[in-house]
């Protein structure tokens, strides 16, 4: 509803609120915005959700309500060549833990509620050179805390520094590059169900990247890329990309790329131990290694039609060295490791009609096979179940009808796949909502969601909550 990091202050000035009631809880939220002294603009803003406990299919209530509160500003500005932004946030929540826990211990838990708080803020500084080139240097600081009652809490502050130089066109090419550097210092409360160790660390991440992209002729645009990337566990990481673009005629477009990828081990790959003091039945991943996924994808996005157009898009990802829990020889304790592999081969496509000029229909479809396999060192045999948990398929429609020019009717309908370890059915989902315009600045829309009943989407049975038929209003007033 309210995104501080992807518009500049001058597209939202004036002020605007916007109340959300419905079964399952409500949020309101508004926004001030104007110009500054001296030029530029800036806006502030300010939301509170809250959300009531859902139930399982045997009625039972879950207990996971949760309530959280943010604000933040944003202002731009501009001196000549030179361009300015800086924005900044807080926020604050609870939210209560349902069984078996947000980090499983294999005993029994005294849950208590989640207590989240933070604070951020970002500066930004553009330097336009002409020529299409530019330099831009950010920075980044970022404050958490996280208490996860009885298992473990968490203070975290990142300060991140990111530059970046566009060169002017040389020739047919247009290069981009530059470098990243973060730094964190954590701080874990340990239990005595899971520690951290060490509890205390400070540890930084470092990387150089560029990008060439060649104009060749109207129709052919090859773009390759690397990065390097250096972390405190893996040590360097080369990530390289390549992309082209062919534009067979002037609403039709071919492309295709290949790149290359990595999830770096974090501290609960590498220094969790449950439970809190020896003797450890984990003992995190000394070995630990990143988890590597090379990623091959065609696409073509067309209009043939003024009122027609879609797009598809082909993929196949190979993946080596995801993380299992191995068992030692001694059959005393569990590591982490990187003994599996996998492939996922899918299909993605969406299009847009305009049937009248009142009328619009959009369509999506996504199909997935995905496979993973033990590797021979491996005694994880639950590992494949462990990944891979997502739907075979998922299917999107959507209907949009302008009612004159105060009100407007919109049909959602969804269709997912059903998932296998836990079983999950599939499910069908068809949501609702009338809009009307109630006068130039005040808009009132009534919705429902998921009206042909309810289901679940994940999660074993036992905890899995349902989500059920819901109705609610939402009012939206600005100037």
């Amino acid at each position: 509803m309210i995104n501080i990091t992807t518009r500049s202050a001058r597209d939202i000035q004036g002020a605007m609120g916007v109340v959300t009631a419905g079964e399952r809880g409500y949020d309101v939220a508004f926004r001030q915005g104007g110009a500054l002294a001296g030029g530029g603009h800036w806006r502030a803003y300010g939301k509170y959700l809250e959300e009531r406990r859902t139930q399982l299919a045997s009625v039972q209530v879950v207990n996971d309500a949760r309530q959280q509160a943010q604000r933040g500003f944003r202002a731009d500005w501009e001196r000549g060549a030179h361009q300015f932004s800086v924005h900044g946030n807080a926020y604050r929540g609870q939210a209560d833990q349902p069984e078996p826990g947000a980090l499983q211990t294999g005993v029994p838990l005294a849950l208590g509620p989640i207590n989240t708080a933070g604070v951020n803020l970002t500066g930004r500084w553009n330097y336009l050179l002409g020529e299409g080139a530019g330099v831009s240097l950010q920075g980044y600081l970022d404050h958490t805390r996280r208490d996860v009652p009885p298992t473990f809490g968490e203070s975290l502050d990142i300060a991140d520094l990111q530059f970046q130089h566009a060169l002017a066109a040389i020739g047919a090419h247009a290069l981009v590059w530059g470098a990243n550097y973060r730094r964190t210092w954590d701080d874990v409360r340990n239990s005595d169900y899971i520690a951290f160790l060490p509890a205390k660390t400070n540890q930084n991440w470092s990387s150089l990247f560029a990008q060439d992209e060649v104009t060749l002729g109207k129709s052919l645009r090859p773009v390759t890329g690397a990065r390097i990337e250096r972390n405190g566990y893996t040590g360097t990481e080369f990530l390289p990309t390549l992309r082209l673009a062919w534009t067979m005629a002037p609403a039709h477009t071919l492309w295709a790329s290949a790149s290359r990828t990595v999830r770096a081990p974090s501290r609960l790959d590498a220094d969790a131990f449950i439970p809190g003091k020896p003797p450890y039945l984990l003992r995190g991943g000394p070995r630990i290694r990143s988890e590597v996924a090379t990623v091959f994808e065609l696409g073509y996005r067309g209009q043939p039609l003024a009122k027609l157009s879609y797009s598809m898009t082909a993929f196949h990802h190979d993946y080596d060295h995801l993380r299992t829990q191995e068992v030692d020889p001694g059959g005393t304790f569990v590591t982490f490791g990187n003994l599996m592999q996998g492939k996922a081969d899918g299909i993605e496509m969406w299009g847009n009609y305009q049937a009248t000029p009142a009328w619009r229909l959009s369509a999506g479809l996504m199909a997935l096979h995905e496979s993973m396999t033990l590797k021979a060192l491996s005694n994880d045999a639950a590992g494949p179940g462990t990944v891979g948990k997502d739907p075979s398929h998922t299917l999107q429609l959507r209907s949009s009808f302008n009612l004159g020019d105060d009100k407007e009717f919109d049909l959602m309908l969804r269709k997912v796949g059903a998932l296998s370890e836990p079983d999950v059915p599939g499910y069908t989902a068809l949501d609702a909502r009338f809009g009307w315009r109630l006068r130039r600045a005040v808009e009132l829309s009534v919705f429902g969601q998921n009206l042909n009943g309810a289901h679940g989407e994940y999660g074993p049975l036992a905890t899995r909550t349902h989500v059920g038929r819901a109705l609610g209003v939402k009012l939206v007033w600005q100037r």
